[in-house]
C-alpha cells in the first residue's frame, strides 16, 4: 500500500474515533481558542492604531522634517521657512500663498473626566496657511477659532469628551499662562484629541525659534520628486521631504513596535500553555490506541504514515479552535475604544490578522504533535501487542 493510501486510512481512522475522545479534543480546541483568541485581540490594537493615524492622511500632502528626525524630535529654524516656502512643486492657494502650514509641538497635561488619570498630549501651534483649503476634513462645530498673538486654543470633539477643561470659555495654565479655549472641532474621523493655536505665540510663550515640522500640499503627485532634488540640491536645508503616509508610518513605528512586543510575549506565553496541553492530550490520544498502532504497523503501514496522521490530526484539531478564537476576538474587541499611553483609537480585527491567528495555531498544532507523532511511530510492535 502507498503512502497516501496508508495516511489517508490512518487519518480517517483518527477522524471517526473522534466522539470516542472528546475530551481530549475540546482541550486541545479550548486551549488553542483562547491563545489565538489573545493574540488576534492584542494585535488589533497595533491595526487600530495605525488606522487611526493614517484616517485623514493623503497622497498630495507632504512633510518636511530635520534630517533624520522622528516625531517632535524634528526642527526647523524659523529663518528658514522662507526658502521652504518657495522650494518648487508646492500648489498656491487661492490667495496665490504657498499652502504649506509650519507646526511646533509642545506636550500639556489633562485629566480624564471619568478616571482624574493624569494624561499628556501634545498642544500643536499652526501657522496661518491652515485653511479649509488645505485640510478640507477640518470644521468647527462649536465657538470660533483663535486669534492669532492671543493666548487662545480650539479644541478637537474627542478633548471635550475624554478630558475636563475643554469647555468653551474654559481657561488652561500653559507655561504659567491662562490659555482661553475658544472653539471646537472635528477633524474628519480622528478619534485623537487635538488642541491647535497660533504656533508664533506658542513658539514664544516657549522662548523657541524652531518650528517641528512642515505640513505642504503639492501641485501634483509627480511634484513630490521635484521637491525632494531642491531639498537635496539647497545646502542651506537640512531637511527632508516624505509622503504624509510614509511620514506617519515612520512616527508610528516605536508606538507599533512596541503594541506588537506586548501583543506577541503575551499570545506565546497562551501558545506555550495550549501547546503543552494539546501534547499531554495527543500523548493521552496515542496511548489509548497503541494496540491499534501497533496491528496497523504488523499488517505493513509503516511509521512514516503514522508520524503525518498524528501530525494532520493535530493541526485538523487546532484548525477549530484557530476560527472560533479569531471570531471571539472579533465579537468582543473589534470597535472598542482603547487610550493607551494617553492615544485614543479603536481596536480593528482584520482579515489578515484572523489569517495569521489561524497559521498561529496550525504551527501550534504541529508543534505540539511532532513528540506524540514520534512516539506513535516508535513503539515497538511487540511492546504495543502486548499493551492492555
Amino acid at each position: 500500500m502507498s503512502f497516501a493510501r496508508q495516511f489517508a486510512a490512518l487519518l480517517a481512522m483518527s477522524l471517526s474515533d473522534f466522539a470516542q475522545r472528546i475530551g481530549s479534543v475540546l482541550t486541545i480546541i479550548i486551549g488553542v481558542t483562547c491563545a489565538v483568541a489573545v493574540l488576534v485581540s492584542m494585535l488589533s490594537m497595533g491595526a487600530g492604531a495605525r488606522r487611526e493615524a493614517l484616517v485623514n492622511a493623503r497622497d498630495d500632502r507632504v512633510v518636511l522634517s530635520s534630517l533624520g528626525a522622528r516625531g517632535i524630535g524634528s526642527s526647523i529654524p524659523r529663518d528658514e521657512a522662507d526658502t521652504v516656502l518657495n522650494l518648487p512643486g508646492i500648489r498656491k492657494g487661492s490667495d496665490g500663498k504657498p499652502l504649506v502650514v509650519f507646526s511646533a509641538v509642545v506636550l500639556i497635561e489633562a485629566r480624564r473626566r471619568l478616571t482624574d488619570r493624569r494624561i499628556f498630549f501634545p498642544v500643536v501651534g499652526i501657522t496661518g496657511a491652515f485653511t479649509k483649503e488645505f485640510d478640507p476634513a477640518f470644521h468647527l462645530t462649536e465657538g470660533r477659532t483663535f486669534h492669532p498673538g492671543l493666548f487662545e486654543l480650539i479644541a478637537s470633539n474627542p478633548c471635550v469628551r475624554q478630558f475636563a477643561g475643554f469647555e468653551i470659555g474654559a481657561r488652561r495654565s500653559i507655561h504659567a499662562t491662562d490659555w482661553t479655549v475658544g472653539g471646537h472641532f472635528d477633524q474628519g474621523d480622528t478619534q485623537q484629541c487635538l488642541v491647535l493655536t497660533d504656533a508664533e505665540i506658542l513658539m514664544s510663550t516657549f522662548g523657541s525659534n524652531r518650528y517641528t515640522r512642515a505640513t505642504a500640499l503639492l501641485q501634483f503627485p509627480g511634484a513630490y520628486d521635484a521637491l525632494r532634488r531642491a531639498l537635496e540640491a539647497n545646502p542651506t536645508l537640512h531637511l527632508e521631504v516624505r509622503h504624509e503616509r510614509e511620514s506617519i508610518e515612520n512616527d508610528f513605528k516605536e508606538l507599533n513596535a512596541l503594541l506588537n512586543f506586548a501583543a506577541y510575549f503575551v499570545g506565546s506565553i497562551m501558545a506555550i500553555g495550549a501547546t503543552l496541553g494539546a501534547v499531554n492530550s495527543l500523548y493521552a490520544i496515542v496511548d489509548s490506541r497503541r494496540r491499534e498502532l501497533a496491528t496497523l504497523r504488523a499488517i505493513g503501514f509503516g511509521s512514516g504514515p503514522i508520524v503525518a496522521a498524528v501530525l494532520c490530526e493535530s493541526m485538523l484539531l487546532a484548525l477549530p479552535g484557530a476560527l472560533l478564537g479569531a471570531a471571539l476576538a472579533w465579537a468582543l474587541f473589534h470597535g472598542m475604544s482603547v487610550s493607551p499611553f494617553g492615544y485614543s483609537f479603536q481596536l480593528e480585527v482584520t482579515g489578515s490578522l484572523a489569517v495569521l491567528g489561524i497559521v498561529w495555531a496550525l504551527v501550534m498544532g504541529l508543534v505540539g504533535g511532532l513528540l506524540p507523532a514520534l512516539r506513535a511511530a516508535r513503539v515497538p510492535v511487540t511492546t504495543a501487542l502486548r499493551a492492555t
